[in-house]
């Protein structure tokens, strides 16, 4: 992959952080929020989609609340997002309407994200909006998160959007050009870097050397990691600086601008990392031997005759461990049926289902689209 394979990128996800769009925190910068929307307009005109995910509300909340640093009690900072983005949200509408365009607010928290149905509804909700010509405009709900479901930056929700809606491209906004080897304040001789590969340890020792702005709650090392979540769903993504002119139109012209990760792996087996990585087990499928050989040598669908016990309360979509006989985890899946369910069809074939339950709604306890290998 290259910058040429850019040029080529028909869904993007742009993020803008906190410290760009509020000019490190005098307020929110209209005017350069007015020519990112008027190249995102143009990008349109390119037959590009794009969903915004931007920072700010905390911020813009602090300056009309008239404080100077960032609350470290979590009910002043949601506080401070819900006066902060409304002023978002208006100006973007604002600067979108100019130029004929619908725009979609979307609040996000990091269950939204790790329930298989809320995650459903928010990927079609997503994809219905691209269709109708919308512009989607994402933020964390930092109005009612609590630190249990907080994405923690909007570095972290950007990458864990572009999984969401299988976006080509995460293009992440910053006050920095990009990254360099070391930190070019303290060392001249700081080799910036043009490309680097998802997954490269490296790339994060080079990235941890820098912190996070006041307002913000990101830094390099999130934008790093964003790339690398990004890149599970066979993503490319930019960290450019996001006062430059015309950014997003040089990046899509495939110039050399800002710092490029690029995937380590093919999409598929991108996606299989992701969903093996980011989403919590709510319980487990103890596996037959002769599940556990069909599952390792075919990497098929699992069935209900397959499993000898379930434990745990888990619900349908929800993320269970399928594990050996010795407990050892062999995979873990989204799983069709809820545990309740799962205890009167384990043993049986697929068949006696809709007998048993009274009712079928999969063939398969857990597809093979959703099942990835873990203990192979």
């Amino acid at each position: 992959m290259g910058r040429e394979q850019i040029t080529k990128a028909r869904r993007w996800v742009v993020k803008v952080g906190s410290s760009l769009l509020t000019n490190d925190g005098a307020g929110l910068d209209v005017g350069l929020m007015a020519q990112w929307v008027e190249q995102i307009q143009q990008l349109r005109a390119r037959g590009i989609e794009v969903v915004l995910v931007s920072s700010g509300a905390v911020s813009e909340g602090m300056k009309r609340l008239g404080w100077s640093e960032r609350p470290h009690a979590l009910h002043e900072q949601q506080a401070a997002a819900a006066v902060g983005q409304m002023g978002v949200v208006q100006a973007y509408e604002s600067c979108f309407q100019k130029h004929g365009l619908h725009t979609a607010q979307i609040l996000l928290t990091h269950d939204d994200l790790v329930d298989r149905q809320r995650y459903l509804n928010a990927r079609s909700t997503l994809r219905t909006l691209l269709a109708l010509g919308v512009v989607p405009i994402v933020n964390e709900n930092d109005t009612v998160a609590v630190e249990e479901i907080r994405f923690g930056d909007n570095d972290t929700l950007a990458g864990l959007v572009t999984n969401l809606i299988e976006a080509e491209l995460l293009v992440m906004l910053t006050d920095q050009v990009g990254m360099y080897d070391c930190d070019p304040r303290s060392n001249p001789d700081a080799r910036f870097i043009h490309e680097a590969q998802a997954g490269d340890p490296a790339l994060e020792v080079m990235a941890a050397g820098g912190g996070s702005g006041r307002l913000g709650r990101g830094g390099m090392l999130t934008k790093v990691r964003a790339a690398e979540r990004a890149a599970r769903s066979g993503a490319l993504s930019i960290i450019a600086f996001g006062r430059e002119p015309d950014v997003l139109a040089q990046i899509a012209d495939g110039e050399q601008l800002g710092t490029m990760v690029v995937p380590a792996t093919e999409p598929l087996a991108a996606r299989k990392q992701w969903l093996a990585s980011q989403l919590n087990l709510s319980g487990r499928l103890i596996l037959d031997d002769g599940a556990v050989r069909v599952l390792k040598a075919a990497g098929s669908s699992l069935l209900a005759v397959g499993v000898s016990a379930v434990e745990g309360d888990f619900h349908r979509g929800e993320v269970v461990a399928c594990v050996d006989s010795r407990g050892e985890e062999i995979a873990r899946g989204l799983v069709n049926y809820s545990a309740m369910e799962a205890r009167k069809i384990h043993g049986q074939p697929s068949e006696k289902i809709e007998a048993l339950l009274g009712y079928v709604d999969e063939a398969e306890l857990i597809h093979r689209d959703n099942l990835v290998l873990t203990g192979v």
